[in-house]
């Protein structure tokens, strides 16, 4: 088990947290949830020890281990991938050592024999001798081929790194699990495999994630900061969810009935407080009413950006033609005779691991990168708006917000951009801060309130969900819902791929496509099977030629 007691920290004068005091106990995965700026990250910093209380303590029961998922990527660059795995069990990786470099000693003295003879009773208690092979384990379950197991970190590609750090904190059986945004990254092979892994973990698990879908999967308790404070609700998100707004609405409700008694009291003393044969019951009904106090009703630091795209021109029914489109990179086939047509209801979801390949596709739709062969054609109706996966170098100059969005707009109107600006919480003097000092979410928000303003009725979008707290997804999903033009899209969110889109395109590690008009929950059930179907049939072809 893990308490806070009476934590407080604070960021100069102003409290993140004050007087928390909670439990974190065994056999709960609970959901650390909260608004961007709330202190999740750095309340699982304070627990895990990195992070120093301003007041209050952290208790963890004695001789239990905790693990956190590592955010330093470069930390680990001089060891292998295995070792760096072990290393989650840090007194199990300094036993391995110090029994290497005794047996590696030229002079075994007597007192090293006693000496080893402790460390290899140590190191069987811990597990030590399946130790390799539970990492193996590990790196194989989140998708690591063997060649790279013993590769050193800082020879492994970016996304390789990130499941190596995954495998490390879940190595061990630790008794209590931190793990923030541990999804981030991961192809959905690895989602998978980690959803299974913490529902069948049986210790102590606190989990930071914008992914609606992973936190109703894997959590049975949410743990909800907001006001300075932290609240548990049993259940899992969409249960929280629930139960955070009843409970608003009831104290509203509460609040109501206590304002109709009080207007009640005022209207009898009112009346009958010059009455003399009234004036005891006006005088108790005073009384009454200086009882009844209204509940206090905090505003949440939870903050919904409006987002709703408009097409100025409705999209006519020639959408998109794609022919035979393929594309090399660095000597890898990422697209290899990509066909499809859109229609104009379609919103396509571009799944799997290949990413580059999604992204390429992408910057060649919008005529950024030039196709090695094949060609495409858009509808004369439409028009496009693009949120690219890397987007920097549009923030790299010295505009503020304002000036920075008029310049995508037809209208130069400053009170019309600052509309655009004021729905994605860029309020009043917010709309003069330089573009280049923005955060990851504030920049998403700002790209996506220049696709607003573009009146587009076609939206491609690169994992657009990206640095955007949860309040912000559920916006932008609700916005894609009800848009009435053709998206394209990519993103690792469950729950926002399955309500949003009515197509599934999957181009494959040999960049090809596979392409389904079907729901995504539906492609996942049915993907295995079409794909052995798709080989087969490929295979046939080839033998009869």
């Amino acid at each position: 088990m893990i308490s806070a007691n009476n934590v407080t920290y604070r960021v100069g004068k102003k409290a993140l947290f004050e007087d928390v005091n909670i439990k974190f106990t065994e056999g709960t995965c609970y959901g650390l949830i909260g608004a961007n700026g709330a202190g999740k990250s750095t309340f699982l910093k304070i627990l895990s020890g990195q992070l120093d209380t301003t007041n209050g303590d952290i208790a963890i029961t004695p001789g239990e281990r905790l693990s956190f998922l590592e955010q330093d990527h470069f930390k680990y660059d001089e060891y292998t991938a295995l070792d760096t795995v072990i290393m989650g069990n840090e007194r199990l990786y300094e036993v391995m050592k110090e029994k290497d470099e005794i047996y590696a000693k030229p002079d075994f003295s007597d007192e090293d024999g006693i000496k080893v003879s402790e460390l290899e009773a140590e190191f069987a208690e811990m597990n030590g001798w399946e130790a390799e092979s539970d990492a193996e384990s590990l790196l194989n379950g989140l998708g690591i081929e063997t060649e790279f197991h013993r590769q050193l970190m800082k020879e492994l590609p970016g996304p390789i790194k990130v499941k190596v750090l995954l495998a490390r904190a879940l190595f061990g059986n630790p008794d209590i699990l931190l793990l923030d945004e541990p999804t981030n990254h991961l192809d959905l092979d690895a989602i998978e495999w980690l959803e299974e892994f913490l529902i069948n973990f049986e210790n102590t698990v606190i989990v930071v994630s914008h992914d609606r879908y992973f936190l109703n999967k894997v959590c049975t308790a949410i743990a909800d900061i907001d006001y300075g404070k932290i609240t548990l609700f049993a259940g899992n998100y969409d249960f929280w969810y629930e139960s955070s707004q009843l409970l608003v609405q009831q104290m509203k409700e509460a609040n109501k009935k206590k304002e109709e008694k009080i207007k009640e009291l005022k209207e009898f003393i009112s009346r009958f407080s010059a009455n003399a044969s009234k004036s005891k019951q006006a005088t108790s009904r005073k009384r009454a009413l200086e009882k009844i106090e209204l509940d206090t009703i905090k505003p949440s630091s939870r903050k919904y950006p409006y987002i709703d795209f408009k097409p100025e021109r409705e999209i006519g029914n020639e959408v998109l033609e794609v022919h035979g489109l393929s594309k090399t990179i660095d000597g890898n086939k990422v697209l290899d005779n990509i066909e499809f047509t859109l229609k104009r209801t379609d919103k396509v979801a571009f799944v799997g691991s290949n990413e580059l390949a999604i992204s390429t596709l992408f910057k060649i739709l919008m005529g950024e990168m030039e196709p090695d062969s094949g060609d495409y054609k858009w509808g004369v109706t439409t028009s496009q708006a693009y949120f690219p996966k890397d987007y920097n170098a549009e923030f790299n100059n010295d505009y503020n917000i304002t000036e920075w969005l008029t310049g995508y707009s037809e209208i130069k109107d400053v009170t019309y951009v600052r509309g655009f600006l004021g729905r994605m919480l860029f309020p009043g003097e917010d709309g003069v801060k330089k573009v280049s000092v923005l955060s990851g979410g504030e920049k998403v928000r700002c790209l996506l309130s220049k696709m607003m303003i573009s009146g587009a009725n076609i939206l491609l979008l690169d994992e657009p969900t990206n640095h955007l707290d949860m309040e912000a997804i559920t916006a932008l999903n609700n916005g894609l819902i009800k848009f009435p033009g053709v998206v394209l899209f990519t993103c690792h969110d469950h729950q926002f791929v399955e309500t949003t889109a009515n197509r599934i395109m999957e181009i494959l590690p040999d960049g090809t496509l596979i392409d389904k008009v079907t729901t995504y929950d539906e492609y996942l059930a049915s993907s295995d099977d079409f794909r052995k179907r798709t080989i087969y049939t490929a295979n046939i072809e080839e033998d009869e030629n």
